[in-house]
């Protein structure tokens, strides 16, 4: 059903809420299912997701983006470097800078769980049509908080596709 001409009322405002909230349990449903197979958790695939886009991204990087404490990314990356999923080197102009990667393992864990939610959002996006995919994401990045805005578009023209390599 479209939205009323009175978008911003509270019961449309709160509609947009459910929506959102029901949309992202069924896709994080269907990842939890591939989580559980592999013994990891969702921050574990936080982690995954952002270390495959962009390769080489620094641990204070990915702390920034995730918005959790050191201790928490630690125990993550060490679950994930145990594990063989992820992999660190030392940065080339900074020494106490941590690097970080997916292994071919990571790669194809990466994917699976890609895969997981792929064809719930292909399936959501032709439904809805161009026009409201790109409505969709407007409303997404205005939700993103303005100081971060520039931070997240810049990652269109450095992320990985899925399914690439660098």
């Amino acid at each position: 059903m479209p939205a009323s001409a009175q978008f911003l009322r509270e019961s449309e405002i709160r509609r947009g809420s459910e929506l959102l909230f029901f949309a992202y349990s069924r896709v994080t449903r269907a990842v939890d299912e591939r989580l559980g197979a592999n013994s990891i958790g969702r921050a574990h695939h936080r982690a995954l997701y952002f270390v495959g886009r962009h390769p080489g991204i620094s641990v204070s990087e990915l702390l920034a983006i995730l918005g959790v404490t050191k201790q928490s990314l630690g125990r993550v990356l060490t679950d994930l470097d145990e594990r063989g999923l992820v992999e660190t080197r030392i940065g080339d102009r900074d020494r106490r800078q941590r690097l970080l990667r997916l292994t071919d393992k990571g790669h194809a864990l990466d994917m699976e769980l890609f895969h997981a939610s792929r064809d719930i959002m292909a399936t959501a996006y032709t439904q809805a049509g161009q026009q409201a995919v790109s409505g969709f994401w407007s409303v997404l990045e205005g939700l993103i908080p303005e100081s971060e805005r520039a931070r997240v578009n810049s990652w269109r023209e450095t992320s990985v596709p899925p399914g690439q390599r660098p």
